[in-house]
């Protein structure tokens, strides 16, 4: 039996909204939030993801098993550190210069998930959904075991809240390929040769063999 039931999704631009459709494909059920009063996006979420529900951010994650943030990545320190601590929470989030603006905390050694970790100090956050197009998200899924099945990578530090992550992921369609520790989301995001193409696990593995480093303390 599965151990997610409920998908809490916070953004609702095309990447929360290709989330929540997904993962309401997937059988989930799928609260949305955004910063703004649910009745504000109620007809959004209606239209462009029908059968999941506007509610607030503090019911969205109340109510939720696994928690998506899909939010621009210059507002990643607009959440609430508070109301996410102790949730399991996936950072689908890329930084974006062009149209995040320079965010020079982004631009260390650091994976930008392990800074959004540090914001979010008590969360248990794992890294994946984001090298993977909001619209391929809907479009490369297959059932388990189908020869060439699309593989995403699942980077977390917390040991159980990447085991339940990655029960999502192959729930909705991609074969999970474990990358490491936070740390190793950095070789997941824009510019990487593993964000930018599409990979079966053999091949997802492979690369991770190739450009994996060590985590770093």
């Amino acid at each position: 039996m599965s151990r997610v039931r409920t998908i809490g999704v916070l953004g609702a631009g095309r990447v929360g909204t290709a989330v929540a459709r997904q993962a309401l494909r997937a059988g989930y059920e799928v609260l949305v939030a955004t910063a703004s009063d649910p009745s504000q996006i109620a007809l959004i979420v209606e239209v462009t993801a029908p059968g999941a529900r506007a509610v607030t951010a503090a019911e969205a994650v109340g109510g939720s098993d696994v928690v998506v943030l899909s939010v621009p990545m210059r507002r990643y320190d607009t959440l609430d550190p508070a109301l996410l601590a102790g949730r399991v929470v996936v950072d689908a989030m890329n930084y974006w210069p062009a149209t995040d603006g320079r965010l020079p905390v982004m631009e260390g050694e650091r994976s930008t998930s392990e800074v959004v970790q540090d914001f979010l100090a008590g969360a248990r956050l794992v890294k994946t959904l984001n090298h993977i197009g909001y619209h391929e998200l809907e479009t490369d899924h297959s059932p388990a075991g189908s020869p060439g099945r699309r593989a995403l990578a699942v980077a977390g530090d917390d040991d159980e809240a990447r085991s339940l992550v990655g029960e999502v992921v192959d729930r909705l369609g991609y074969d999970v390929v474990e990358a490491g520790p936070l740390a190793a989301g950095r070789v997941l995001e824009p510019g990487t040769e593993i964000f930018a193409g599409r990979h079966d696990g053999e091949a997802l593995r492979a690369l991770l063999a190739t450009v994996r480093e060590p985590a770093r303390s």
